[in-house]
C-alpha cells in the first residue's frame, strides 16, 4: 500500500485525540495511531516529534520524563485543558470539511 502523508493540522488533531485517552510517549503515540487506523496512517519520527514540540509550545500538551514499558527513559505527553479545547475546535472543523468533501465525492 502506498504511504499516506498527513497534513500538519491533521496530525495535530490525531495526536490530540490519541492523548485524550491518557498520557503516552512518542513511540506509543505513533503505534496507537498506526493500529487504530489499521496501519493506513503511520506518523514518522521526523514528522511526529516536531509536531509534539509545536503543540507543547502552543500549550496544548505538556510533557515530563518517565520510564517506558521497556524500562527506558521516555518523554510522556499529556493533554492540557487548552489542548482539549483545541481538539474540540479541530473535531468540528474536520467534521464540516469531511462532510463537504463527501458531498462532492458522491456526485455523479
Amino acid at each position: 500500500m502506498e504511504r499516506l502523508d498527513l497534513l500538519q493540522g491533521t496530525l495535530h488533531m490525531l495526536v490530540l485525540k490519541t492523548l485524550s485517552q491518557g498520557p503516552m510517549h512518542g513511540h506509543a503515540l505513533a503505534r496507537s495511531i498506526k493500529i487504530t487506523t489499521d496501519h493506513v496512517l503511520h506518523p514518522e519520527e521526523g514528522t511526529l516529534y516536531p509536531a509534539l514540540y509545536r503543540m507543547e509550545r502552543r500549550g496544548w500538551i505538556i510533557s515530563k520524563w518517565g520510564v517506558s514499558e521497556n524500562n527506558r527513559k521516555a518523554r510522556y505527553y499529556r493533554l492540557t485543558s487548552s489542548g482539549r479545547r483545541q481538539l474540540a475546535r479541530e473535531t468540528e472543523t474536520w467534521t464540516n470539511i469531511s462532510a463537504a468533501i463527501a458531498k462532492i465525492m458522491q456526485t455523479a
